[in-house]
């Protein structure tokens, strides 16, 4: 440690009343040892006195001390640290000194003062390090005293305002720093004084006297001192200016809120308003949100602005204000607001660059003026710092966002950088709710128009539907409902569901209910209508591969019923659905005991069926798995309801109100939010029973000469109904249809006419085989039956039952056969 400078360090800090002294002769041997030495060495003076002084040094040290003792036999002195050997072995940190030394009788030897440095990383430092190392640092640093009040500082204090070191005494820190929360400070320091625990990274956020515009940070930490006796005597703080720190991580906060706050929805007006949300109190005191009007309708958007025109619209997506004043005329989402042409809003739109104004012209008019609202100046509005950053996404603008400042600093161009970096990950999340918007509606058109708009009328059952849409987070699912008119008055009424969500599942539903309609015009029982159903998914499954085909029907499930007012009887079968819920006339809700067939297309045992008897103004709940998971998504897809959500159902189809059509509807909005993440879809059909005075029914041995009888008793019953119209066609009609079954099936004829809607004539007969229209030639003498029959009825058709076959015919009440 050789060096004047380090010597003269050393001198300084040595403290001559703690060392140990002993003497070496000019070749550097022991000469003389003391008590102190003893002690901190171990050494007795038998043991140390005449050997070498370096024997008693660690080896690097030793090497030094030929080198010492030449260099102070020359006159010269030497302080510095080494490192003894304790008689034990261990090694002894010490401060050294050497200094020679001239005896009466002029003989020479070397002094040496030892002092330990066991208790210290270094050597005492002297007052006059101590003040290198306080004014050298850029750490501002202050002493107060018991009553907080300034004692000492440093000349780096001066850095944060409040005058030089002596300006400062006596006062206290709020004189000093009045733009700061001192009470939280002094508040630090009594906490310190009284406990003695020490305070550290203390944030403190305000005005400093440097800087009495601008926000700033610091970082202090709070020491107590204390006297000899241990009694607290003041408090020693250190401050460290972090307002970089502070507004970079203030920066990623809110670029963090903003990630995590805004396109929580796939919709732009809700999207355009999250980041209004976030930007105020952050970042701005007043923040509005202004996007072309395509964006909102989800339609494509030009490049570039409009133009032509000395104002441009702009709609009002989304704003949000730190103070009420602000706006002064409330502007509700979706105005259209007028910017005029060479407003900094528009350069915007048309540029695509942000604009910055620090100081706005207070006396300069705002560029938008509300409807219904006067013109108003920035001066009056209180707004005096202005961003405006383009809502730009995929090379094209969308909009522009507006950040305004009251009383907070002016913006700088770290502020805009943050508003840029803010506005791009929203402008990403608006397009992404444009995009969806535009394709949510396609498919929203495309499934209503694939919905039923009106039931058709009918005297079977009073029927209501509801259909709910799911949220945009999930799109539009495949969810549908139907009621289908079938032969003899009787309905079908279908819900169902397809898998997936967004255009293919509408797509896949239009198919699946096409598919139905097809197979309910054949008459076709309920658990054969699904097993077509069931070919069909598989068959296209196979058709369209193992691709990710949009509108795939594998898994779709179908619930399918057939109500006949004249019997009261109800056929059902499913499909991967829930069973349908019964009201009964009483108010009782009970579930149907349905075998839950596979789902389409993948699978299974057979469907099965079930029968039941309805009571007259009993009610069936069809629905979709939505309403009872209350909207929210399903493990597998389409899961057995549990008990949980049976009840719910039951307790809301008990609550709702006796009118079928509020009561469709209040069932929905009891269990389903407005925007479900689930598609859900209600049909409620309230049974009828068709009176039997408008129900014929005559049974007719297998003789062709019935014929006649069966004319003539059918036209009596015409006469009776008031239907003289139609006693002529109707003659025809059974006469034929008689004549067929007793010719072609053999076996009892039964004949059934039926006054709803419509007059149906049914023939039954124990045939298995469906007979078939003809076109006969003119020299043929049979075949003209059938024939006769479609000209003269509206419709006709056969359906088979258990012990054969119903061959019907009807014909309109509401105007007369073409």
């Amino acid at each position: 440690m050789g060096g004047h400078k380090e010597q003269d360090v050393a001198r300084q800090g040595f403290d001559v009343a703690d060392a140990v002294p002993l003497l070496l002769d000019p070749h550097g041997m022991v000469s003389s040892w003391t008590a102190g030495a003893e002690r901190l060495l171990g050494y007795r003076a038998a043991e140390a006195v005449g050997r070498k002084f370096a024997e008693l040094l660690a080896p690097e040290d030793a090497e030094r001390v030929p080198d010492l003792v030449e260099r102070c036999r020359s006159g010269g002195d030497w302080a510095g640290l080494m490192t003894a050997r304790h008689r034990d072995g261990r090694p002894v940190a010490v401060m050294v000194r050497i200094t020679p030394t001239v005896e009466p009788r002029g003989r020479s030897s070397l002094l040496v003062l030892l002092s330990e440095l066991a208790d210290s990383p270094g050597w005492d430092m002297s007052r006059s390090v101590l003040e290198q190392m306080v004014a050298g640092t850029s750490i501002g640093i202050a002493i107060v005293d018991t009553e907080l009040r300034f004692v000492w500082s440093n000349a780096a204090l001066e850095q944060f305002g409040g005058g030089p070191a002596g300006r400062r005494l006596g006062l206290r820190f709020a004189d000093i720093q009045p733009g700061m929360d001192a009470e939280a400070v002094e508040e630090r320091m009594r906490h310190v004084l009284d406990t003695g625990e020490q305070v550290v990274d203390y944030e403190l956020v305000g005005r400093a006297r440097s800087a009495p515009l601008r926000e700033t940070a610091h970082v202090l930490s709070f020491t107590r001192l204390d006297d000899a006796r241990g009694r607290p005597k003041g408090v020693y703080y250190t401050v460290v200016d972090v307002t970089e720190r502070h507004r970079a991580r203030r920066r990623l906060a809110l670029l963090d809120r903003a990630g995590k706050h805004i396109g929580r929805s796939l919709d732009v007006l809700r999207t355009a308003q999250e980041l209004a949300d976030v930007a105020v109190p952050e970042l701005a005191d007043y923040v509005v949100v202004e996007l072309l009007e395509p964006v909102l309708r989800g339609a494509e958007v030009q490049p570039g602005a409009p133009t032509g025109s000395d104002r441009v619209p702009l709609c009002r997506a989304g704003d949000r204000s730190l103070y009420e004043d602000l706006p002064r005329a409330a502007v509700e989402t979706g105005t259209v607001l007028w910017y005029l042409a060479d407003s900094p809003p528009v350069h915007c739109l048309t540029t695509g660059r942000s604009w910055l104004q620090e100081r706005l012209d207070p006396l300069a008019l705002a560029w938008a003026t509300p409807p219904g609202g006067r013109e108003s100046t920035f001066l009056e509005l209180g707004l005096r710092s202005a961003m405006i950053v383009p809502v730009r996404a995929r090379g094209v603008t969308l909009g522009i966002t507006g950040f305004f400042r009251r009383r907070h600093d002016p913006f700088d161009e770290d502020d805009l950088h943050l508003a840029e970096d803010l506005v791009s990950r929203a402008a990403v999340c608006v397009d992404n709710a444009r995009r969806y918007t535009r394709e949510r509606d396609a498919a929203l058109v495309l499934q209503r128009s694939l919905l039923p708009r009106l039931l058709p009328e009918q005297d079977a059952v009073e029927v209501s539907a509801c259909y709910r849409p799911a949220d945009e987070l999930t799109g539009l699912g495949g969810d549908w409902y139907d009621l289908i008119p079938l032969s003899g008055a009787r309905v079908a009424l279908v819900v169902g569901e397809a898998p997936g969500h967004g255009i293919g599942a509408a797509a896949a539903m239009g198919r699946l209910r096409t598919a139905v309609r097809t197979l309910a015009a054949i008459d076709l029982p309920p658990e054969e209508v699904l097993a077509h159903l069931d070919d069909l998914a598989s068959r296209l499954a196979r058709e369209e591969g193992d691709g990710d085909f949009p509108g795939r029907s594998v898994g779709s499930g179908c619930l399918y019923v057939v109500y006949d007012p004249v019997t009261g009887q109800c056929t059902m079968a499913a499909a991967g659905h829930p069973a349908p819920a019964v009201v009964a006339p009483d108010g009782t809700v009970t579930f149907v005991d349905l075998p839950q067939g596979p789902a389409l297309g993948v699978g299974g045992p057979p469907f099965e069926a079930v029968e039941l008897a309805l009571a007259e103004g009993s009610t069936l709940a069809l629905h979709t798995d939505g309403l009872l998971t209350g909207g929210k998504p399903s493990s597998d897809g389409r899961p057995p309801p549990d008990g949980t959500d049976r009840e719910r159902l039951r307790q809301a189809l008990r609550d709702a109100a006796t009118a079928l059509e509020p009561s469709c509807h209040a069932v929905v909005d009891m269990l389903v939010p407005a925007r479900p993440y689930d598609d859900v879809a209600l049909l409620m059909a309230r049974t009828k029973r068709l009176d039997p005075g408008r129900i014929a029914v005559w049974d007719l041995p297998a003789d062709p000469a019935v014929v006649a009888e069966a004319r003539r008793t059918s036209a009596r019953q015409l006469t009776r109904w008031g239907l003289d119209d139609l006693v002529f066609t109707t003659e025809l009609v059974v006469s034929e249809l008689v004549t067929n079954a007793i010719r072609h099936a053999g076996g009892p004829v039964r004949l059934r006419l039926i006054r709803e809607r419509a007059l149906v004539c049914e023939v039954f007969d124990g045939g298995a085989t469906a007979p078939h229209l003809r076109h006969p030639r003119a020299m043929d003498e049979g075949g003209r039956g059938l024939l006769l029959v479609s000209q003269l009825a509206q419709r006709w058709g056969t359906r088979f039952v258990p012990d054969g076959k119903i061959i019907w015919a009807e014909q309109s009440l509401t105007a007369p056969p073409e």
